[in-house]
């Protein structure tokens, strides 16, 4: 099992809602984060004065998988929010020792 967090441009969550729907992926935890990478943030004017905005507003997505989906699941949610500027975001894939289903008890893929 594997656990893929996806930090991607809000405005591009719907896209990538629906192209993880299309794949089968049924459960997604969302986010809203901040932060900055290269894209180092920027300045605005607000009542006249310049400031630093040094974190800007990102969303979190979070999904545990098996194993063999993670090449698919990766590729639907590059492919979705990826606009070719600066900031589209970055995907993490780790390893997931053990899920258990709270309700259910349920443990495993069947938890999932």
């Amino acid at each position: 099992m594997k656990l893929v967090t996806a930090v991607i441009k809000p405005f591009k969550l719907d896209d990538v809602r629906e192209a993880l729907s299309e794949i089968g992926v049924q459960g997604i935890t969302v986010s809203e984060v901040k932060g900055f990478g290269r894209q180092k943030g920027h300045t605005e004017l607000y009542r006249g004065a310049e400031y630093v905005v040094d974190f800007l507003p990102k969303v979190k997505i979070e999904l545990a998988i098996e194993s063999e989906q993670v090449e698919r699941v990766v590729e639907s949610i590059t492919d979705a929010a990826r606009t070719g500027k600066i900031g589209d975001g970055k995907i993490f894939v780790r390893s997931l020792e053990q899920v258990i289903r709270i309700r259910t008890g349920e443990e495993g893929v069947e938890a999932i």
